[in-house]
């Protein structure tokens, strides 16, 4: 230590002192990021403050959470720790917290899953406590192995840190498995017999890419897991959570250690509360916190900063809570499901940077469990208000715009005293919702840390599109309404007494391919054609299933992550003469990102090119400086398929260059997006029935017109393969799908 930690010592003070005391903001973050501009090693040469050592807390969710109750449960022990608790999680952050500190006995610090690689090599921890592993923010991060590189390469930099990981996730144990540190498991060892939802994030072996096979499943890939072809499986559990109760009051479980057993209780819900509570009494029981002190720590928690955090607003019970992904939106809302009566629930998300600009992750939320719920309200917020109000309405809710917190309880007259409210924000969403509930509960908060939530999203009130007529002029008898409350999924056997020539939708391959939510075409396409009283039925085919082409109308290929890709590609390939009969016969065929790659004749797999389907004329080829080079952002296009400007998120690295006279499915009409390369500013490809673009978001749910053209192509296949009559598509209420449409075109200027 020397004159530039002396240098960094002094500025970090200044601007504490004037972000106090003259701007009146939060010093989390500034006071730490200057100081490592002057001495990059202030990190390091603070870490021997900590005398007895320190716990980075690594994963996607639940962070905050463990490591304030950690902190609490060694400062009930009669330790003096050193904590970030606002959740400034970068290396400015725990910077910041070392700064601001005097001598301690630990330090228990948040790390982001990137910014690991950044933060352990100087502190050189005593534990890393990982969480979990949940596709997050793909825009910023990427996929998931690009996370778990990074976590790695941190510990290879810190060999004497433990670490203490969620053994039920195959992606941290994975991580485990290839580290030479010392580890300790943890786990829940029963089965919780919990409902899944329709998305996990790991499904293949992380060893060979085989698929997985579960004795049971907690929730996303959490669970108890093995591989049938190598034997990579849940490691021993070193720390496990047994006689697990889960309610509506709270949860306890009896934890079994090596150091001893513990019986723990809290009055919060949830499973993933299991596992934070879990993962905080292994590392707690590391650092000989008692169990004692522990259970007091739980006892005495009140968290402050919005997570599971209870307010009383006009006498309502409120509860606000933090989701960012779809794994912490789906554990929320069985929360919600909990409470059998009458309720409020609002969802806010925004697209800032902290965020993710990508919102396509919306899809995979399975908000169709609220659906049918008696005495639902449903609110919308945040900057892409707009956004979570076309998803809610494909899930059956319909969900009111609100501006803020306020005008959701002006909207709740309706429900008894007694109903409860719910708010679930993402990231920078939550700090003014957080701030304006503490000022409707009378007490004083404020959004700390936070940015505010901008002006929302702007509201369009076109009415519904014209119909569209099809070449055939034939037309079916009025038919009664549709019940749409809980549409039928993932059925392959038509509904009793339903038409005989139903619509036959065919999902290829929805448990690999489902990395941005482009599932959600699907939901779209099936709702409107069922709003039109024309039949439906949607044949989900899962990798090792075969399908019969002949008999459908309309497939859709999405793209996944390399892995899955890798698996979907041999049965794609194994499909080629089925498929290419099926185009050539002008079959109907929607392909997004990766599905749409290997429609060509090379694609991209990875780092490698490699033969496609060869059904149209095109080749992806890597991008100049390998994968890191991506093409990320919205973008509008302009395409002969709707009358409005088309929009979506890109998100690709691989360059796509259509052959000589091949039309691309629109061309690019704002000043912001690529498409199909650097360079032709032009995205996607159209041949005969076949459409393949880069758009996620997902793409129809915001370009109805483009869903109809599809849904028109492919009931004139039906007609001609069924023998009924071609149906007029009668025009439907597209307001909210429009006004979702004009936000994003108002957004990039390209109206």
């Amino acid at each position: 230590m020397g004159l530039q930690f002396a240098a960094a010592r002094a500025v970090s003070a200044v601007s504490t002192w004037g972000l106090k005391h003259v701007f009146h903001r939060p010093a989390a973050n500034f006071p730490g990021k200057v100081a490592l501009y002057v001495d990059p090693r202030v990190i390091a040469d603070l870490a021997p403050r900590l005398q007895k050592g320190s716990v980075c807390v690594v994963g996607t969710n639940g962070k905050t959470t463990v490591t304030n109750l950690l902190a609490d449960a060694l400062e009930t022990a009669g330790q003096r720790v050193v904590c970030n608790r606002t959740g400034a999680n970068l290396d400015s952050g725990v910077a910041t917290a070392l700064l601001h500190a005097r001598e301690a006995d630990w330090g228990v610090f948040e790390c982001d899953e990137l910014w690991l690689a950044k933060i352990l090599p100087h502190l050189q921890a005593d534990y890393v406590l990982l969480l979990n592993l949940f596709r997050d923010q793909l825009d910023r991060v990427g996929e998931i192995d690009r996370i778990q590189e990074s976590i790695a390469g941190a510990l290879a930099a810190s060999p004497k840190s433990t670490l203490v990981f969620n053994a039920d996730d195959p992606l941290c144990a994975a991580i485990a498995e290839r580290v030479g540190n010392p580890t300790v498991a943890f786990g829940v060892d029963e089965d919780l017999h919990l409902p899944q939802n329709t998305v996990a994030d790991a499904q293949m072996c992380q060893r060979c890419s085989t698929m997985l096979e579960y004795a049971y499943r907690q929730y996303g890939q959490l669970g108890a897991y093995r591989c049938p072809t190598c034997g990579f499986a849940r490691p021993a559990l070193d720390c496990a959570a047994r006689d697990v109760r889960l309610g509506a009051d709270g949860l306890s479980f009896a934890a079994h250690g090596p150091r001893g057993d513990a019986a723990l209780e809290a009055p919060f819900s949830g499973a993933y509360m299991v596992y934070n509570l879990l993962a905080t009494w292994a590392a707690a029981d590391l650092v000989s916190v008692s169990a004692e002190a522990l259970q007091r720590a739980i006892d005495a928690f009140d968290p402050r900063n919005g997570r599971l955090q209870e307010f009383s607003v006009a006498g309502r019970r409120t509860l606000l809570n933090l989701a960012k992904n779809p794994t912490g939106f789906n554990q929320n809302i069985k929360i919600i499901l909990q409470d059998e009566g009458p309720k409020a629930v609002a969802f806010f998300v925004n697209d800032k940077e902290g965020d993710g600009r990508d919102v396509s992750w919306l899809w995979d939320i399975d908000f169709e469990e609220l659906a049918g719920q008696p005495g639902l309200r449903v609110f919308a917020g945040g900057i892409r208000k707009n956004d979570v109000q076309v998803r809610l309405k494909y899930a059956g809710l319909d969900a009111a715009l609100v501006d803020d917190a306020s005008a959701m309880f002006a909207q709740m007259d309706a429900l008894p005293s007694d109903a409860r409210a719910y708010v679930i924000a993402n990231y920078t969403a939550l700090p003014p919702v957080h701030a304006e509930l503490g000022r409707l509960a009378g007490e004083a908060y404020d959004a700390a840390g936070g940015a505010p939530s901008g002006s929302g999203a702007a509201q369009a009130t076109d009415g519904a599109a014209a119909p569209i007529r099809l070449a055939s002029q034939a037309t079916e008898g009025d038919r009664a309404p549709v019940d749409l409350s809980s549409p039928a999924q993932n059925e392959n056997v038509p509904t009793a007494g339903a038409d005989p020539a139903p619509l036959m939708i065919a999902h290829l391959f929805p448990d690999l391919l489902n990395l941005y939510g482009d599932g959600g075409n699907v939901k779209v396409l099936e709702r409107r054609a069922r709003e039109r009283g024309i039949p439906v039925e949607v044949l989900c085919v899962n990798h090792g299933e075969h399908v019969d082409l002949a008999d459908v109308d309309l497939v859709f290929l999405g793209g996944g992550p390399d892995r899955e890709q890798r698996l979907a590609s041999e049965d794609l390939m194994r499909m080629r003469d089925d498929l290419h009969a099926y185009v050539e016969d002008d079959g109907v065929l929607l392909a997004i990102c990766g599905g749409f790659q290997i429609l060509g004749r090379e694609w991209l797999l990875g780092e490698e090119v490699v033969r496609g389907l060869g059904l149209v004329d095109m080749t992806t080829e890597r991008a100049p400086g390998g994968s890191g080079n991506r093409l990320i952002g919205n973008i509008a296009l302009r395409s002969p398929l709707a009358e409005r400007v088309v929009v979506g998120y890109e998100n690709h690295a691989g360059r796509t260059r259509l052959g000589a006279g091949v039309e691309a499915f629109g061309d690019v009409a704002s000043s912001t997006g690529h498409g199909n390369n650097d360079s032709d500013k032009r995205d996607g490809v159209r041949y005969r029935n076949v459409v393949g673009t880069y758009l996620h978001g997902p793409l129809l749910p915001k370009n109805p017109q483009v869903a109809d053209a599809l849904l028109a192509r492919a009931l004139e296949r039906r007609a001609r393969r069924a023998g009924v009559p071609v149906p007029e598509l009668a025009p439907l209420d597209d307001a909210v799908e429009n006004a979702a449409n004009e936000y994003v075109r108002n957004r990039l200027n390209a109206g």
